[in-house]
C-alpha cells in the first residue's frame, strides 16, 4: 500500500526552507533573493512570510528590506539548547584553537546534505577570512567542515551525492568538480584532516576534522579559516594535529552525553 502525502507537509517544507534562507545570516535577507533561491512565485513567498511574521518567527526590518529571524524563534532556540548542549562542549575546544593558532575557529553539524556552521571564535590574528560565520550553509563536499565530514561517511552515502553533484553543490560545483572533491576526500582520509585551499574563496583558505557521534558516524566538524600565507604546507601538519586532538576530545564527550540520553543519536 502507497504512502499517502501528509496534508500540509508541502507548506511545511516551504516554510522551512524560507527559515533556513533568512537564517543565512544575522542581516537576513531581502525579498527577491528569497524568491529567487526557494523556487516560489513571489505571491507565495510574501504571504509567507507575512504569516511568520504574524507568529513571531520572522521580521521585517523596514530600514534594510530584509527579513530577519524574529524573537520566538530566540525562544524556541533557547529551549532546544537544553537538549543540546553542544555549546558548553565546544566552546573550549574553539577557544584552544584560536589561542593556539591565532585563526579564527568553528564548529558545525551536519543537516542532511549540508553542514551549517554554530559557534565561532575569533583568533588574535589581525587580518580574517570572512567566508564562514553563524548560520551559513555549505553542501557536503564544499569548505573544510563539509570536506572532513563527507570523507568519512560510506561509500554508498558519498555516491549518492556524487550521482547528482552539479545539483547538490549548485554555485559551488565550478571550482569543486568531482575529480576535485574526491581527491580532496582521499587526501582528507589519509591524513585525518581536510583542506580548503582557497576553493570557496580565493585567499580564503580553511582546514577542518570531522567530530563523530556514538555510533561512529561524522556529525559535526570542528575547521579553522584565514588567509593563505597563514595555511603554508609547513604549518598545515601543526594546524591538523590540533584540529584532531580537539576533535577527539569533543567526538569522547558528545559520545559521553549522548549515553546519557542528553543528545539524539
Amino acid at each position: 500500500m502507497g504512502s499517502v502525502p501528509v496534508q500540509g507537509a508541502q507548506v511545511v517544507s516551504r516554510i522551512a526552507g524560507l527559515l533556513r534562507l533568512v537564517g543565512r545570516s544575522s542581516e537576513g535577507m531581502p525579498l527577491a533573493p528569497l524568491v529567487r533561491e526557494s523556487g516560489l512565485t513571489r505571491p507565495t513567498v510574501h504571504r509567507l512570510l507575512s504569516s511568520l511574521a504574524s507568529e513571531g518567527l520572522l521580521d521585517h526590518d523596514a530600514a534594510t528590506g530584509n527579513w530577519v529571524l524574529g524573537p520566538e524563534m530566540l525562544l524556541l532556540g533557547s529551549v532546544a539548547s537544553a537538549r543540546f548542549p553542544l555549546e558548553d562542549i565546544a566552546r573550549p575546544s574553539l577557544r584552544r584553537l584560536a589561542e593556539a593558532t591565532g585563526e579564527s575557529a568553528f564548529f558545525s553539524i551536519r543537516r542532511g546534505a549540508e553542514t551549517v556552521c554554530l559557534l565561532r571564535e575569533e583568533g588574535s590574528f589581525p587580518v580574517r577570512s570572512f567566508v564562514l560565520h553563524e548560520g551559513v550553509r555549505f553542501p557536503l563536499g564544499v569548505a573544510s567542515a563539509g570536506t572532513a565530514i563527507m570523507a568519512f561517511l560510506s561509500e554508498a552515502e558519498q555516491e549518492e551525492l556524487f550521482a547528482d553533484w552539479q545539483a547538490h553543490a549548485g554555485s559551488f560545483a565550478v571550482a569543486h568538480s568531482p575529480q576535485v572533491v574526491r581527491a580532496n576526500l582521499a587526501e582528507t582520509r589519509l591524513k585525518g584532516y581536510s583542506v580548503n585551499p582557497g576553493l570557496v574563496l580565493e585567499g580564503s583558505w580553511g582546514m577542518g576534522a570531522a567530530v563523530f557521534d556514538s555510533s561512529g558516524r561524522p556529525a559535526w566538524a570542528l575547521s579553522l579559516t584565514g588567509i593563505e600565507p597563514r595555511f603554508k604546507p609547513e604549518r598545515q601538519a601543526e594546524l591538523g594535529s590540533l584540529l584532531l586532538g580537539e576533535a577527539h576530545r569533543i567526538t569522547q564527550q558528545l559520545g559521553g552525553v549522548a549515553e546519557k540520553g542528553r543528545l539524539p543519536r
